[in-house]
């Protein structure tokens, strides 16, 4: 069965068919690949002429489920094996000889004002997060097979690249160790306007440019409607994910009171870009009410001639007017308003596709179980519905409680009806199983996806996540010495 009802007539079809190669130009890449590497020579784009194009993005990414896909994105921390440092661009060994490494297996440079910043291949885009950390913005894909064999072959790459440089790469949600100001900062303009804005409008956007990592999936709909619904039921359950995931319980050396204080720091992010989003639940939302929440999103940048014009804080209402002060008298590109779409974070964001944006990073085996808990539960209709039963009458202050209590209590933290999270875990991971069956997508040897949710249910029987798995080490067999966390790296 798909994972939601045909709605869209005749006309909205053939549109998102002809222009879906556009909008999804950066479709996998939220981290603004595309938008990162636009130069002046491509052409100029004639200006948005009325508001109703700024739902393009979101129709274009319209397609039957039998097109929809899988991109899967994954961070990693990069240290110096010899001290444990996180290297700089331009030091001997450092990301930018990493990333050129990368050539060896086809990979090639994504350059940003002279600095490769980027490398481009078949399985999608390796790209840097502003301290360093590698990415993975992994190639849309049919299964979760294909989605863990690229995940495999970039991981055994990184390996490989790893004991030439005498590099090491390490899958946690945060650096166990590092201050700010121990980590370098990556040569991308869009950070450094970032990195500005952040102190005015809360204490903790700084820790999560530089010293956090996450694992993403990115994921289709057919209709608005469709949309809808996988929006609010991924919404709903994304302290869920976060839990499951959680995997950041160290700070500077020593453990910080939280299973996920990488989830945490959005709290004291940026209020204005960030969070539950309340008005998903509420009846009529749709595309144009996601519209209205961008619009009141305040800007970082516009890109123009190859650089980054600080744009922080002033309203893309006004751009729309001809009215912003960065620009006064210009007037927004598609291409800008894509921009703006990828300067919000909250825990499910929407572009041409949905992004799940609630865990922590982590090694090979919860890479692959990421994607399988959200395709299993919103790429079958039977699922979806399932799913979204288990949380469709929780109040909007029961959804904030449980966000709000998860980086501390995780699988402990309650929910409504005198329950505890990890009671209705269980019972979601069922409904993603059953929701993977029923795809029914095998591998060579006649395997289903099913088994990529193995990790999540380890976690569930044992009540521990990850981060309970560190605490205990750390007060026991490591013997309170931070440094062993690095034995954990691949």
């Amino acid at each position: 069965m798909d994972g939601c009802s045909r709605g869209l007539d005749l006309i909205l079809d053939v549109f998102s068919q002809e222009t879906n190669c556009y909008w999804r130009e950066d479709a996998y890449h939220p981290n603004g690949l595309a938008m990162s590497t636009r130069k002046a020579s491509e052409g100029e784009e004639r200006p948005i002429e009325s508001r109703d194009e700024l739902v393009l993005p979101m129709q274009a990414g319209e397609k039957p489920a039998a097109a929809w896909k899988i991109g899967t994105e994954h961070e990693k921390l990069v240290f110096k094996q010899n001290d444990k440092h996180a290297p700089s661009y331009d030091e001997e060994g450092g990301i930018l000889d990493i990333l050129m490494a990368m050539r060896q297996f086809g990979w090639e440079p994504v350059e940003e004002n002279g600095k490769v910043i980027a490398m481009s291949g078949d399985d999608g885009t390796i790209s840097l997060e502003p301290a360093g950390q590698l990415e993975l913005s992994g190639a849309p894909l049919d299964n979760l097979h294909q989605t863990c064999a690229e995940t495999g072959r970039h991981l055994q790459q990184c390996k490989k690249v790893g004991e030439e440089l005498g590099v090491g790469f390490l899958g946690l949600g945060m650096w166990p160790d590092k201050t700010r100001e121990e980590l370098p900062v990556m040569p991308k303009g869009r950070y450094g306007i970032m990195m500005r804005h952040m102190p005015r409008v809360g204490s903790l956007g700084l820790d999560m440019m530089l010293r956090t990592c996450t694992i993403q999936v990115n994921l289709d709909y057919e209709s608005e409607a469709c949309m809808a619904q996988k929006f609010r039921t991924s919404l709903a359950l994304q302290p869920l994910a976060t839990a499951l995931f959680a995997n950041s319980p160290f700070t500077e050396g020593k453990p910080n009171g939280f299973l996920s204080y990488r989830s945490h720091i959005w709290s004291d992010t940026d209020p204005a870009r960030t969070g539950m989003l309340p008005f998903v639940f509420e009846d009529g939302f749709g595309y144009e009410r996601y519209v209205e929440y961008m619009l009141d999103v305040p800007m970082y940048f516009v890109f123009r001639d190859g650089k980054y014009i600080d744009a922080a804080g002033q309203s893309f209402r006004d751009f729309l007017k001809g009215d912003l002060p960065a620009l006064p008298g210009e007037f927004p590109t598609a291409s800008d308003w894509e921009d703006h779409l990828s300067t919000a974070f909250p825990e499910v964001r929407l572009k041409s596709f949905l992004e799940m944006r609630g865990a922590d990073g982590g090694p090979w085996n919860r890479i692959c179980a990421l994607p399988a808990f959200w395709v299993g539960l919103l790429y079958d209709g039977t699922a979806l519905d399932a799913a979204w039963d288990l949380v469709k009458d929780w109040s909007m202050g029961e959804r904030e409680a449980l966000r709000n209590a998860v980086p501390k209590l995780a699988l402990d933290a309650p929910i409504p009806g005198g329950r505890k999270l990890r009671d209705l875990a269980g019972e979601v991971l069922d409904i993603a199983h059953a929701g993977l069956s029923a795809r029914a997508r095998l591998d060579s040897g006649g395997s289903d996806e099913t088994g990529f949710l193995h990790p999540l249910r380890e976690i569930v029987e044992s009540g521990k996540v990850p981060a309970q798995r560190l605490l205990d080490k750390f007060h026991g067999e490591w013997g309170g010495d931070i440094s062993k966390v690095y034995e954990e790296a691949f």
